[in-house]
């Protein structure tokens, strides 16, 4: 009932598959040495964030063979990895994704449902939104995976946790923006008290995987955590450098948590559904 997940606090460069391809490769061969469970990247790892007209150039396939996709699932054998990069599906559509990697075989495929479109993105302009929103099944229990911007808005991690997810995965690209503390801005604190909900009102464990570096004029802050089912950090990775963060989680946590405080028990989602229906229905006619 114990997993060790690492998290990649990785600098990408932008547009470079085979760099970002190796670097990868290096955290993957560090975190197998260090006996890491499960290693997690963040969002776009693999290609950098502001790829704009690099999309196409960029963009790998899982329908049919390639050799990066191969590679993380030859690695797999030994380590499950979450990995961040553009997904071009059958029909030609791109996607921010994440793949769930395990035993040479993608478990899970989450495509981002929410592409900001204010101050300084402009995600829709270059990908297809997501559609769908499911936990999975992993050889460490149920899980859900989730991309910086859906876990800004609450119903995705709602929805995740009543499809099973005892543990969210996060990754995101997230540039810093405003002034906070002396250490740190103002963005990232704003993501880490989100976090920090998330695990107290979920009872869940929320790994959040963020970048470092520079793109264009933006800063990645990076701070990467884990929050454990009490909402208390468990790790907290430094802000703006690289490194690979390790943490033990004890998934009996759960169980301890929800004994003493019953959200999930008494939570009434066909309450939620019918409410939604009426608020739709209102908002149609």
């Amino acid at each position: 009932m114990r997993v060790t997940i690492g998290m990649a606090q990785m600098y990408p460069k932008l547009g470079d598959l085979a760099h970002n391809r190796d670097v990868h490769l290096d955290y993957l061969n560090r975190a197998i040495d260090q006996g890491i469970d499960l290693l997690v990247f963040p969002e776009l790892g693999m290609t950098g964030y502001q790829v704009q007209d690099l999309v196409p150039e960029v963009a790998l396939p899982t329908h049919r063979p390639n050799p990066i996709i191969d590679t993380f699932k030859l690695y797999s054998r030994d380590i499950d990895i979450v990995v961040g990069f553009v997904h071009v599906d059958e029909r030609g559509r791109y996607f921010i994704a994440d793949a769930y990697f395990s035993q040479e075989e993608i478990v899970h495929i989450h495509h981002k449902l929410y592409l900001p479109t204010y101050t300084m993105f402009d995600e829709s302009r270059y990908f297809a939104q997501g559609n769908t929103v499911r936990a999975f099944d992993t050889r460490f229990g149920r899980m859900g995976m989730l991309i910086c911007e859906d876990f800004w808005h609450v119903s995705p991690a709602y929805l995740l946790w009543m499809d099973g997810a005892d543990v969210l995965l996060l990754n995101s690209a997230s540039p810093g923006r405003g002034l906070g503390q002396a250490d740190r801005l103002s963005s990232s604190r704003w993501v880490e008290l989100v976090n920090q909900a998330y695990g107290s009102m979920f009872t869940t464990y929320v790994v959040h995987c963020n970048r470092v570096g520079y793109e264009d004029g933006k800063v990645f802050w990076g701070g990467s955590s884990i929050v454990d089912p009490d909402g208390e950090f468990l790790v907290h990775g430094t802000y703006f450098d690289e490194a690979l963060l390790v943490q033990e989680i004890d998934l009996n946590q759960l169980h301890r948590t929800r004994a003493r405080l019953p959200l999930l028990r008494d939570e009434r989602p066909g309450l939620v559904r019918r409410e939604l229906n009426r608020i739709l229905q209102e908002n149609l006619t």
